[in-house]
């Protein structure tokens, strides 16, 4: 079943005293990058998060966000004491200086550099990945791997509704093709042969020419490569791994396919439905883009 690349999910579990957060979000990318934010006591565990979300998640641009509230221990702000005292003297030196009757207020000593410092984050044994954090993102990658499982749902049920409109299109063509090769050979013979009459031009060489030129307008390989290609798709979208690029590729050439008839059967009919052919098939690249 196809997958849509945009997503979202939300987990949460109880840590410690705390409680973790884990929001993933996903959009359309042509490749699989993964972006994590997450609190400096979890860091070591950053390639971690990446492999777990990588395994579900192979295609597109995934922000995993990591929130912890309470439950991890950070430094402690402590004050240099000796500095502050420092600040204060320089800064009454000033006041008296200039005459001004303000006194100098802690806010204003306390917001100098390095009189308040918050010491690096205590050590905390985390030697493995907290259970609590893997069961989050896992519930978050889960919700968002339903989310894009049903949007893959309705790209599957629109492209099977267009893919019905391109095999009436196409069978109209190939209904066509053959009075295309027999009018246009009638109209060759009767045109060269109105020049035989007058050249003397014999009939072998003017059975090769209407051979040769009928032969041009021919679009039989065309349409058998056409649907082997739609049925290459078709099969495509029952694959459960991901297919949007493989489907991305099938459909130019597909669409090249299409051109290829337009240009060779010089036939307004055919010409027509090529147009309807290739807007069907701009609508269904559209879609594409959007399947992992």
């Amino acid at each position: 079943m196809i997958r849509s690349m945009t997503g979202y999910g939300k987990g949460e579990a109880a840590y410690g005293g705390g409680r973790i957060t884990v929001e993933v979000r996903c959009v359309n990318h042509r490749y699989g990058e993964i972006t994590v934010k997450l609190p400096r006591a979890l860091m070591q565990f950053e390639n971690e998060i990446k492999k777990r979300t990588a395994e579900l998640l192979v295609r597109g641009k995934i922000d995993v966000f990591i929130q912890v509230e309470g439950g991890i221990t950070l430094g402690m702000p402590t004050a240099n004491l000796p500095l502050a005292r420092g600040y204060h003297r320089a800064l009454n030196s000033i006041r008296e200086a200039l005459g001004i009757g303000e006194e100098v207020s802690i806010g204003l000593i306390a917001s100098q550099r390095d009189v308040i410092t918050v010491a690096a984050e205590t050590e905390v044994a985390l030697e493995e990945i907290p259970e609590e954090l893997i069961s989050a993102l896992s519930d978050a990658l889960n919700k968002v791997d339903e989310m894009r499982r049903f949007e893959g749902e309705s790209l599957l049920a629109d492209f099977v509704k267009r893919r019905e409109l391109l095999k009436q299109l196409i069978a109209q063509v190939a209904e066509r093709a053959p009075s295309v090769v027999a009018e246009y050979a009638a109209r060759l013979k009767e045109r060269i042969g109105q020049l035989c009459s007058e050249s003397g031009l014999p009939e072998e060489r003017l059975a090769l020419e209407v051979a040769v030129l009928a032969d041009k307008c021919d679009i039989t390989e065309e349409l058998v490569r056409l649907e082997s290609h739609l049925r290459q798709f078709d099969e495509t979208l029952e694959k459960s791994e991901p297919v949007g690029r493989k489907l991305d590729f099938l459909l130019q050439e597909i669409n090249r396919e299409v051109n290829t008839i337009g240009s060779k059967a010089n036939d307004a009919k055919i010409a027509a439905s090529v147009v309807e052919l290739k807007a069907e098939l701009e609508k269904i690249r559209e879609q594409v883009q959007n399947i992992e």
